[in-house]
């Protein structure tokens, strides 16, 4: 950031302040992202009995609406710059300063969203993304400002600021999308179809059917609740045993820590056309069909299927 504003006060240069103005952003944004992170990883305690993960949706959608304010900061500088224009200075120096923190910027973003992947964090992955964007602006600017150096044409500083605080302002728009979403609990499809995958895979004939799946994401944790079907003469060792099963299954092939609610439900003489169990001593018809788990039938509040 100070890097930034030493290249403006050098050059004057609006297009430079667009990125430098930006940066504030990145600071504001990267202290309340390290706030947040730190509060995420606290345990579940009385009052947070889901952990305190959903304070990186926040996160999130903080550093979106600071980038907004940001980019609608710099149209507005550039507006009037294009009818009070004023001289630049040092152009190349500029340029050669604005490279560097780029370069920087986009390394530094391409480390946080990979931690952002194995740490299962969304704060580190938007900050990561968003220096990435930084970098691109300031490729940009870097490209801009050699333009503005061979031609001389002096309104594409602001003309190019324009431009870039629209791709700013796109870029917060996504951010705080996102993060509505999740304060929202929006379904993940992504996570969900995984999830139904692995079940599907790893199928056992006990589990007769899965249904009223749902999935919310918390932080770096995965809560889901479900409704399990067993054979209605199973006693309860036998029951939690299976559940413990299922458990075990999504926390081992779905890559992030799990916490599974799973309501039990008797199987009825109406799944027998579609129920698995071997030698089953209570069955009422034989069995006539498969029924694949999909994203369909798996999250229906329906107890059984027709």
């Amino acid at each position: 950031m100070i890097a930034k504003f030493a290249a403006y006060f050098l050059t004057g240069s609006n297009f430079i302040l667009t990125d430098a103005t930006e940066s504030i952003v990145n600071v504001l944004a990267s202290s309340f992202a390290f706030f947040s992170i730190y509060l995420s990883s606290q345990p579940k305690d009385i009052n947070h009995p889901y952990g305190h993960g959903k304070v990186e949706f926040f996160s999130v959608f903080v550093e979106g609406i600071l980038i907004i304010i940001a980019g609608i900061v710099i149209i507005f500088k550039a507006s009037y710059g294009l009818f009070h224009p004023s001289a630049i200075h040092d152009i190349i120096l500029g340029a050669t300063i604005i490279g560097i923190t780029g370069i920087v910027n986009g390394l530094l973003g391409w480390y946080m969203i990979k931690k952002g992947e194995s740490l299962r964090s969304m704060t580190l992955d938007a900050d990561g993304r968003h220096l990435i964007t930084d970098m691109v602006t300031s490729t940009g600017l870097v490209v801009g400002l050699i333009l503005i150096y061979f031609t001389k044409i002096t309104p594409l500083d602001n003309i190019l600021s324009i431009a870039v605080a629209v791709y700013i302002i796109f870029t917060g728009y996504k951010l705080t999308r996102k993060a509505i979403s999740g304060l929202m609990d929006e379904a993940d499809f992504k996570v969900v179809e995984h999830i139904i995958k692995v079940l599907n895979d790893k199928r056992k004939l006990e589990w007769i059917d899965i249904h009223n799946l749902r999935a919310q994401k918390y932080g770096n944790e995965l809560h889901i609740d479900c409704h399990l079907t067993l054979p209605n003469y199973f006693d309860l060792n036998k029951v939690h045993e299976e559940v413990k099963l299922v458990d075990i299954l999504i926390n081992t092939e779905v890559s992030i820590k799990t916490e599974l609610f799973i309501h039990t439900d008797p199987c009825l003489p109406d799944c027998c056309h579609y129920c698995n169990m071997p030698d089953c001593p209570i069955r009422f018809e034989a069995k006539t069909k498969d029924i694949q788990w999909d994203m369909d039938n798996v999250t229906r509040n329906k107890k059984h299927f027709e």
